[in-house]
Formats: C-alpha cells, structure tokens, sequence
C-alpha cells in the first residue's frame, strides 16, 4: 500500500526544543491520531510535513514529493488547518470560499453545501460575528471542500463545545469514505483521538514513544490489580512499565500483555485481583511518565 507521507530519521533543532529522530508513515486511507502535551512537538512535525520548515536532518516525503522542495505540488493535494489560523474577519464565508475555488480547482461547490449545512454556517455572515467554534468549523469547510487528499490538522478541536466536537469528529470520519484520502489529526485531547483514529502515535518532548494501530495498541495494556508486596528485582519483566503500591494492594500497568504473566506474577507470591483494559488516556500518561518507547509499526 502506498504512503501519504513518510519521514525517515527526522530532526528539527530550536535553542530551548528538538524534535530527534523520527520515523513515521501514514497509509493512504488511513487516520493517524498525534497524541501529545502542549510542547511535545505536534505543531513541529507538521509544518515539517507542510514545508513551512526545512528539516535538520532526515527526509520528508509527502505524496510523493521530497520536502520541502516539492512542497508546490505537494500542496495542489493537501490541507492544512492549525488552532492558530486565522481568516478574514471583514470577509464573509463566501467570499473565503471564492477566494480558495479560485485557487485550486478541485473545489467541491456541493460538498462545502452540504458542510454549511451540517456545520450550521451562513455563507453571507461577516466572520466577525463567528464564534470561536464557528471559525473552526468555517477553517475546516475551507480545507475539506478542497477534497484534499492528505488532511493535516494541528488541534482543530480545541476550544469547541461538546456538540461542535462531535460535528468536526463526524466530518472528519466522513472524510475516508474515499479510502484514497488521509488524515494526520494531532491533539492532546485522546478521547478524540480515540474515537476516531486508525493509528495512533504518542509525542513527547520532542521523541516517538510509540506508533500503532488502535485497535492491537489499546488492547496490548493491562491494568493488573494484585495483593503482595513489589519488590525491587521484580523489575526486571520488560512488560510491567509502571507500579505502585498502596497498603497490601499493589497495581500494575502492562505493555505487551500476554496471560503468561499473570502465572509468573503468582509464582513470585502475588495474588490476582483483578485485569482490566486501560484507556487510552491512562496508556499515554503511563508511557510518558516513564518515557517507555514501544517498537514503532
């Protein structure tokens, strides 16, 4: 299958921030969810695959263009909305919309329709009088209609109310009923990663602490919830990335889960509790407070 983008050994350098050493790629059809805290490095990384930035080393391909010099014909098939675009407040929504049909020919008159519509937007109003959730949502119409075959959002749900989240979430979800379009959703929102990711990768201080899809990511944790007492040399099981004690009780949480261990965890003098799934909040603050890197996919 072919790739949306791909980065091989990517480096940016800033005096206080570098981002080291990262290798992704994105299937075409496919959403990946860029889960982070504020300063991990998201916003870096994709204006990295924007060309905005010029790497300090390692490549960046995107739609089959070298970045940043193909960054031209790159661009004719990618969107790109950020928390911190700006749009015309003077203007209204449709002269926006002009504006960007002018521009690239792939502009879908019906589909921005049918977005107006479900985004409840009037083409006519000034966008001085949007609300901040109407902004984002007149952002995401303008990059949508484009039909954009690589999507790339930095935070777009930030700041919206519930329903104005669960609006963009299902437009976004709608995108890859076309399977030749892709979407690099980046938040540190993980419930909306959740919902709607294919892939997930985890950001953190500017390194890939791990990178796969949902489904067998998710399902690889265990919360292990035993009575003893964790001794010292038990850290040595590779899977058990995080423990604390409390009292008699003690909770484990597991990376690469196999049953196995529970046999091994009893032959050490631990009773089981309980074993129960993690979300995927708990999985990303676990792995960040350990700085546990899994083996990317």
């Amino acid at each position: 299958m072919s790739t949306a983008f791909r980065v091989t050994g990517l480096c940016k350098r800033y005096p206080d921030f570098a981002l080291q050493d990262i290798n992704l790629a994105l299937e075409e059809g496919q959403i990946m969810g860029l889960v982070g805290v504020n300063g991990a490095g998201k916003s870096t990384l994709l204006r990295l695959l924007t060309g905005l930035t010029a790497a300090d080393g390692g490549q960046v391909e995107v739609l089959g263009q070298q970045m940043p010099g193909g960054q031209v014909a790159a661009k004719r098939d990618m969107g790109f909305a950020s928390e911190d675009m700006r749009l015309y407040k003077s203007r209204s929504l449709r002269w926006h919309m002009d504006l960007v049909r002018a521009i690239y020919p792939a502009w879908d008159e019906n589909y921005a329709a049918q977005l107006m519509r479900r985004f409840d937007l009037r083409a006519d109003q000034i966008l001085k009088g949007y609300s901040h959730g109407q902004r984002v949502k007149a952002l995401l119409l303008l990059c949508l209609a484009r039909r954009p075959r690589l999507l790339l959002l930095d935070e777009p749900t930030t700041g919206l109310d519930p329903v104005a989240r669960v609006e963009v979430l299902e437009a976004l979800a709608d995108v890859l009923r076309d399977e030749a379009r892709s979407v690099l959703f980046s938040s540190h929102n993980t419930h909306d990663i959740e919902q709607i990711a294919d892939t997930i990768a985890f950001l953190h201080q500017g390194r890939l602490l791990g990178c796969s899809d949902r489904e067998s990511f998710v399902d690889s944790w265990r919360r292990i919830v035993c009575r003893g007492a964790w001794r010292g040399d038990q850290a040595g099981l590779p899977q058990v990335v995080a423990a604390r004690q409390t009292g008699s009780l003690l909770e484990l949480k597991v990376r690469d889960y196999q049953d196995t261990l529970l046999a091994t965890l009893k032959q050490q003098g631990l009773d089981i509790h309980s074993v129960d799934p993690m979300a995927l909040e708990d999985i990303f603050i676990t792995t960040v407070r350990a700085g546990a890197i899994h083996e990317t996919a």
